[in-house]
């Protein structure tokens, strides 16, 4: 079964190195470095050839995607499985059911890691699946396909998913900016707790702005969590200084 990668980002060239060992990954992107693309083991495409593929993984900016959705809607074969990759999926299931054939099988799906935790081994990293519209044989295979690469599956609703993110990968994505934005660093005395929160700030700070505007601005959840934590915060000051 070959894959169509269409964006070749931090997450996509992860997923061609682990992923182009075991079948065929034909690789787009707008600004493809068709070297790079090789050194990790995928074959440099055209759009059309990467949709021509069994698999059609979108790998792409959430900012992106409805326009990429409709854009290969009439490039996807029937029978072929969508594949996206978004931390939000309320968003793009919606523009996936929107955009694309009936006769094309749909999964979402939220790769709980990124190039800096999973960048030697997938084994025992989280990914999600949101079940769209996908046959149980396909959808089956799928599972089994991720298990056999060490994945822990867990499925959810897409928005049972973003209600969940919310209040875990977009806070620690918030708190990590917050620290950025602070000028929290090391300070040679550093506690263990101190040391803890500064790798929340590892954690985010080789991600984009743009995927952390885009995961408040998409998730519906994403809101609402940053007035509570605010208001805790606001609280927890009024307390020590009262």
């Amino acid at each position: 079964m070959s894959i169509g990668l269409i964006g070749f980002g931090r997450l996509g060239r992860l997923l061609a190195r682990h992923f182009a060992r075991d079948t065929k990954i034909y690789v787009y992107d707008v600004k493809l470095d068709a070297r790079r693309a090789r050194a990790l083991g995928a074959v440099p495409a055209t759009l059309a050839q990467a949709c021509a593929q069994d698999v059609v993984v979108l790998c792409v900016p959430m900012a992106a995607f409805e326009g990429v959705a409709r854009r290969i809607r009439t490039l996807v074969h029937p029978g072929a499985i969508v594949v996206d990759t978004c931390s939000v999926k309320e968003h793009s299931v919606r523009a996936m059911k929107r955009w694309l054939p009936k006769s094309v099988s749909l999964l979402g799906t939220h790769p709980n890691f990124g190039p800096d935790s999973a960048a030697d081994s997938l084994k025992d990293r989280t990914i999600v699946l949101c079940r769209v519209r996908m046959p149980d044989v396909l959808y089956r295979r799928a599972k089994r396909a991720l298990a056999r690469k060490g994945l822990r599956v867990v499925e959810l609703t897409p928005r049972e998913h973003d209600r969940r993110m919310a209040s875990s990968l977009v806070l620690t994505h918030f708190i990590g900016r917050g620290l950025i934005a602070y000028g929290a660093k090391a300070t040679g005395v550093d506690t263990e707790g101190y040391k803890r929160l500064l790798r929340i700030l590892e954690t985010v700070q080789n991600d984009s702005w743009q995927l952390f505007s885009d995961m408040n601005r998409f998730n519906a959840f994403a809101a609402p969590m940053r007035r509570r934590f605010l208001a805790a915060l606001k609280a927890t000051d009024r307390r020590v200084t009262s």
